[in-house]
């Protein structure tokens, strides 16, 4: 059993230690806002926090989060009030909108630690999340949005 705290919520995750987190949170406990993209820590689906630094959680081993607070998009807000959420239905990012939850947890990582980016920081931090559907200029738009509203 692996113990940690999700979204404020204190669980054990009867699982092997080195069981991916994000099938902890997707299989086990039946959080589906994180997605699974490629399995090998390049497309940023899969992006969570553990101890409010984000992470790739299909590379992310179950062990590794004893005893840490892990947050998925489904805690980022209890009711999607976040200024990242309302920004990205403000500013339409989603088409597919499979990436979005990563892009959205990868982006409060940014407003957290710099709550008001230049553009250049926004493009540096979001480097390694992909959108199939190629809405980063959107991306960028709603995060600067955010930050302004935060």
């Amino acid at each position: 059993m692996t113990s940690f705290t999700i979204n404020g919520r204190q669980v054990s995750v009867k699982a092997a230690p080195e069981t991916p987190l994000l099938w902890a949170i997707r299989e086990h406990l039946k959080l589906t806002g994180t997605k699974y993209g490629c399995g090998a820590g390049l497309c940023g689906a899969c992006t969570v926090h553990v101890n409010g630094k984000a992470v790739r959680a299909c590379m992310t081993e179950l062990s590794a989060v004893a005893g840490a607070q892990v947050t998925t998009i489904e805690g980022l807000s209890p009711d999607s009030s976040h200024p990242l959420q309302k920004a990205w239905i403000a500013e339409q990012v989603p088409q597919c909108g499979y990436c979005q939850s990563g892009q959205i947890m990868k982006a409060a990582e940014l407003l957290a630690a710099k709550p008001k980016p230049s553009r250049q920081d926004i493009v540096r931090h979001m480097n390694g999340n992909i959108c199939r559907c190629g809405t980063y200029t959107r991306i960028i738009a709603a995060i600067q949005r955010a930050a302004k509203e935060a």
